[in-house]
């Protein structure tokens, strides 16, 4: 049915958001953690450098959610930002903050305020993915449905939280991860160490996060708990855990480039395996697929766009990835780094 269709574009572009974004989330969070301005100086720049080319693009497929959302399933959009509207502003203003700071940090010459910007980049780094994925979690529990108000309950509770926490782990992984190839590509063997072991310790907090989280969802969200530890869901979560794995293994062997398709794929499955897991239900359980999807004339020309969108804006952005990664962009070199870190800034390319 054109419902279905629709709703696996948008659980596509959930996981797009997921992991193009969160990896810019994650260098975001290891800016926060990198310490003081001269020990953080170096890790900085790399974050910096490896942000810059495709930083807005990430934030596209936010866009297109929404969009999605609105457009396709009116009545998920209406109860989603009607009961949990103060999360997602929370978002919203995160978002904005950190635009601006990763904006205006680089230019700015004095050090105190290229530490307020860099501290609103780095914060809301953390703020922004936690915030939407405790909005996930309170929908998983079930305490959101169409007609309900606005409360903090609703994405304060337990599985929010673990949500929320999980998020910004997930963004951590994928943002080390992406950073140690980087790292490697410029030849920075002490930061290919230095976010290599932050890729490994992401993924141990992820587990920790997952054991805990099973138990807190057994009794606060039992429909998603029961299709993530069975069936089809149990198989995406456990195929996400190999990947998980041999991502670890990879970054190990320094085989960095092998161990991004990993990482996303692992994160990519988690997600799939968390809507699958929702089926039939959009919001489990009070509002399905097909209570939620608007008119069929609409859903029709939404896929239309969608096709078109694809074919027009995809191989762009995939032209884009792939230049980035492989340093076509702006190149950058060891000496730049050693600039860098000497406490000067380095020449433009």
């Amino acid at each position: 049915m054109i419902e279905d269709a629709v709703a696996w574009v948008l659980l596509a572009a959930v996981a797009a958001y997921a992991c193009a974004g969160g990896t810019d989330y994650g260098a975001g969070f290891w800016d926060l953690l990198a310490g003081g301005a001269e020990r953080g100086k170096r890790p900085r720049w790399l974050i910096d450098h490896a942000m810059a080319p495709v930083w807005e693009t990430n934030n596209v497929w936010l866009i297109f959610v929404l969009v999605v959302m609105w457009t396709g399933f009116p009545v998920l959009f209406q109860t989603v930002f009607t009961a949990m509207w103060l999360p997602l502003a929370l978002a919203a203003v995160g978002l904005v903050l950190r635009g601006a700071g990763f904006a205006l940090r680089k230019p700015t010459r004095r050090l105190a305020r290229r530490r307020v910007y860099g501290a609103a980049f780095a914060v809301s780094s953390v703020v922004t993915p936690f915030f939407l994925g405790a909005v996930v979690g309170g929908l998983a529990t079930g305490r959101v449905a169409p007609g309900t108000k606005a409360s903090a309950d609703a994405w304060s509770n337990g599985t929010s939280v673990i949500a929320g926490l999980l998020t910004v782990a997930a963004t951590a992984f994928l943002g080390a991860v992406f950073l140690t190839a980087d790292a490697r590509r410029f030849d920075a063997a002490d930061l290919v160490g230095y976010f290599r072991l932050r890729a490994w310790s992401s993924l141990g907090v992820i587990a920790v996060l997952a054991v805990v989280g099973l138990v807190v969802t057994d009794d606060d969200a039992r429909y998603v708990h029961d299709g993530l530890t069975s069936g089809i869901g149990l198989a995406l979560v456990l195929a996400a855990a190999v990947g998980a794995l041999a991502t670890a293994g990879l970054l190990y062997r320094t085989a960095t480039g092998w161990a991004r398709i990993t990482a996303v794929g692992s994160v990519a499955l988690v997600v799939l395996a968390w809507g699958l897991a929702q089926r039939p239900y959009l919001i489990p359980t009070s509002l399905t697929v097909s209570q939620a999807a608007g008119a069929s004339t609409t859903l029709r020309w939404l896929m239309l766009v969608t096709v078109v969108a694809v074919v027009l804006v995809g191989p762009p952005l995939v032209l884009l990835y792939r230049l980035d990664t492989a340093g076509a962009l702006r190149p950058l070199t060891e000496a730049d780094l050693r600039r860098t870190a000497a406490g000067r800034e380095p020449e433009s390319p």
